[in-house]
């Protein structure tokens, strides 16, 4: 069956465009097919399998791929720009340096993926399953990927500037000198995630959740982090400079040599807390609790 759906895509568009109007039920299988290098800008292949297809180079620009079986399918330098995917299932895909800027992601299904140096700017991956997928280096910006699980990805060095993570779950993900500026990470959970070096100036972490977190070194200068969970969390190092702390939990956060010049930590929990050599001039501080807190000199504040 394969080879048939094959040969017939084969034949072009026309010929591919009226056999699925006159077969709106069938679903072609393409499986295992060599389309390397295919030209099949706007196809129509929703629901198509294309389980362990190679798609190398494979220029689909605007096409349809909306639940479609793409597991295990390699798709190096593939071109998806504005392409459908909603409830594709990418299980184990390859995507390395794949462009899906603009692209329509929701709901897909990318567990396992590898996406090195994809393009995702743009891209709505809205409750996209993204378990474990490695993304080193790929690029999001101005992504939606609100709602997304990105639990144990591995999101180091990647671009992700004014992305949109609300209610995302980055927990144990690895973002490790991730460019995140201007994030939006309402309701984040980044439990026990790898933060350390990345760059979070004037990102909005509105009621995140960042307990036991590595942020040492990283920059959240200017960053909004009221009523956010940091309880456990590492901030050795970090730039604080200006943050919005209001209401946050910062029990037994190391603060160790941190920048919080300027900041606003009124009504935030810091009991337990450890400020040695920090930076703490013009913090605003009204109602901060400060409870078996060690201060910049070395002081113990009961």
């Amino acid at each position: 069956m394969a080879s048939r759906h094959l040969k017939l895509l084969q034949q072009g568009a026309v010929a591919w465009i009226e056999w699925r109007s006159l077969h709106p039920h069938s679903y072609p299988d393409l499986s295992e097919a060599d389309l390397k290098g295919a030209n099949l800008r706007g196809a129509d292949l929703n629901h198509v399998n294309l389980k362990k297809a190679d798609l190398s180079w494979a220029k689909l620009i605007a096409a349809n791929l909306n639940g479609a079986i793409l597991n295990q399918a390699t798709l190096l330098n593939a071109e998806l720009i504005d392409a459908t995917l909603q409830k594709a299932e990418l299980v184990d895909a390859s995507l390395v340096a794949a462009d899906l800027s603009g692209a329509d992601l929701s709901d897909a299904n990318l567990i396992g993926a590898d996406l090195k140096g994809a393009n995702f700017d743009r891209a709505d991956l809205t409750r996209a399953n993204l378990i474990g997928t490695e993304l080193r280096g790929a690029t999001f910006r101005e992504a939606d990927l609100s709602e997304a699980d990105l639990r144990r990805t591995d999101l180091s060095e990647a671009m992700l500037l004014n992305a949109n993570f609300a209610h995302a779950n980055l927990s144990n993900a690895n973002l490790y000198e991730a460019e995140l500026m201007e994030a939006h990470l309402y309701h984040a959970d980044l439990q026990k995630a790898n933060l350390m070096r990345s760059h979070l100036r004037n990102a909005y972490l509105f009621a995140a959740n960042l307990s036991a977190a590595n942020l040492s070194s990283a920059d959240l200068a200017w960053a909004n982090l009221s009523k956010a969970t940091l309880a456990g969390a590492d901030l050795t190092g970090a730039n604080l400079r200006g943050a919005n702390l209001t209401g946050a939990d910062l029990t037994g956060v190391i603060l160790t040599t941190a920048c919080l010049r300027g900041a606003n930590l009124s009504r935030a929990n810091l009991t337990d807390a450890n400020l040695t050599d920090a930076d703490i001039r013009e913090i605003k501080r009204h109602r901060t609790i400060f409870s078996r807190t060690i201060m910049p000199d070395g002081s113990f504040q009961l």
